[in-house]
């Protein structure tokens, strides 16, 4: 295979399960004959949120593109921004919000596995 490129206007998002007011898009998976890792664009507009659960055999890498968002990262609390980066390791519980009044964008990289397992706390 000699890669793949996928057009802005062939990417579809779709609401995320038990989340208010976000989106995913799956931008490279398995589908696409991606080997090790899949990429996926998360949209959480005002108001949204994400609640806290963890991935107990994952972990994931995270770049903010627009917005600002709150994440919660074990017991700690940060305010992210565009450029800014966030590893979540396999095992902590996590959690983000939008309490801004701009949506906000970010890229989310996890391993390619056969399924993973998300506990919502």
């Amino acid at each position: 295979m000699e890669g793949v490129v996928k057009r802005k206007e062939e990417l579809k998002a779709s609401d995320v399960p038990k989340c208010v007011n976000t989106k995913i898009t799956w931008l490279i998976d398995r589908n696409d004959g991606a080997e090790r890792y899949e990429m996926r664009k998360f949209w959480m507009g005002p108001g949204g949120s994400m609640p806290k659960h963890l991935h107990p055999d994952i972990e994931h890498e995270e770049y903010i593109l627009k917005g600002r968002l709150k994440v919660i990262l074990g017991d700690e609390v940060y305010e992210v921004k565009e450029g800014d980066a966030v590893l979540v390791p396999a095992g902590v519980p996590h959690a983000y919000s939008n309490p801004y009044d701009e949506a906000a964008e970010f890229i989310c990289v996890i391993p390619k596995v056969e399924s993973y397992e998300t506990v919502y706390l």
